[in-house]
């Protein structure tokens, strides 16, 4: 279950601070004397909304304890301006939401990511951490000497130790860690989307659903990401690149109008430029190269693991409630694409305001959820 995988933070210069220290120290402590878990919120900082959830769980069952979704404004100038608007948006979801504790989950994704498997002789620890690092070398699209890596063994057989590795870059946890520390939250962990997804999933499902038969899709406004969990127990996770933004400006270019014009009529400008048939003809032309995609991922997922037993892509993602996105992929892809919103098995155990949040916001705020179900 990827609710006990170790995380990236875990090997990064945080886990070293003596604040921190002090705090898995007390959690361990904590755990040990069956007092429980700390309190935590699941917090995703996209590129386009802050989502916060906080979650309780008791016997076998979730509740919402706190939600909230703010939208980045668009700043305009150098990336400065950009991270102000961030750190704003975060203090103002961290106001809405109404949680109750400092401690956060965070996690990232994008192509500053890496989700690998790994299958090598059995070796003592040092020599498997070295195996594992020139792996990771080899199959990661940046430099892994900027990079924080982990890893798992999944399974231990006579001959093989068998697991996942998850590298990312030192700047993107850098960025994720500062933006929540001008919060005044701690982050305590850092999480990977896909894997947060997945055991988001997994959490949620009954042990009689066979949750290997299903792919998640999560797509957002610069990437979108596809998470299988293998029948071995390995997760398979997946970034494409193409995604919301990119949509847009397709369809913009299709229009010959700028983008910010294509943006407003595509979020229900009241005064279009672009004739409402001409933008829904736009769109599904525009979806093709993601839905491509995520087939060629598919298929090579299918090749990898030997197997073709995906039957049904659950969507969300910020993009992927768009009016008509999911349509378009159950036109244009053989499974079957359902909208998917994690809360819908969950009881709201506070205020009508977080209730309306989760029921129009939910499948946007899906890995929020997984990152709110680790457990510290």
């Amino acid at each position: 279950m990827f609710q006990h995988y170790r995380c990236l933070v875990k090997r990064h210069g945080l886990w070293e601070t003596k604040e921190l220290l002090w705090f898995y120290m007390k959690a361990k402590w904590k755990k040990y004397l069956g007092l429980g878990n700390y309190d935590v919120i699941g917090l995703d900082i996209g590129s386009s909304s802050i989502r916060m959830v906080q979650l309780s769980h008791e016997k076998d069952r979730y509740a919402v304890v706190a939600a909230g979704l703010v939208d980045i404004e668009k700043g305009e100038g150098d990336s400065s301006d950009r991270q102000a608007e961030v750190e704003k948006a975060l203090h103002k979801c961290f106001s809405a939401a109404k949680v109750r504790t400092k401690m956060a989950v965070c996690s990232v994704s994008g192509p500053e990511v890496a989700v690998r498997h790994f299958k090598f002789p059995p070796l003592q620890t040092p020599e498997l951490e070295g195996a594992i690092r020139l792996e990771a070398s080899q199959v990661c699209p940046f430099n892994i000497d900027d990079a924080v890596l982990d890893f798992q063994i999944i399974q231990k057989e006579s001959d093989a130790y068998v697991g996942v590795f998850v590298a990312a870059t030192n700047d993107v946890i850098k960025r994720k860690t500062h933006a929540a520390e001008k919060c005044s939250l701690t982050c305590v962990l850092m999480d990977v989307d896909g894997l947060a997804l997945l055991n988001c999933l997994k959490e949620l499902k009954s042990d009689q659903e066979n949750i290997c038969s299903v792919a998640i899709l999560d797509v957002g406004a610069s990437s979108a990401t596809l998470s299988v969990m293998g029948e071995n127990g390995l997760p398979f996770v997946r970034t494409v690149r193409y995604a919301g933004s990119d949509i847009i400006a397709q369809i913009a270019k299709d229009n010959n109008v700028n983008y910010e014009i294509a943006e407003k009529d595509f979020f229900g400008n009241i005064n279009p430029t672009i004739p409402q048939d001409k933008l829904n003809a736009s769109f599904e032309k525009a979806c093709g190269k993601l839905v491509n995609d995520v087939a060629e991922t598919l298929r090579y997922h299918s090749v990898q693991e030997k197997s073709s037993s995906i039957e049904q892509i659950l969507v969300c993602g910020s993009f992927g409630m768009i009016k008509g996105f999911v349509d378009i992929l159950n036109r244009q892809l053989p499974i079957r694409a359902i909208l998917w919103n994690p809360f819908d098995s969950m009881h709201c155990a506070v205020g009508r305001k977080c209730l309306d949040v989760i029921q129009a916001k939910g499948p946007a705020m899906a890995v929020a959820a997984g990152l709110a179900m680790r457990a510290i």
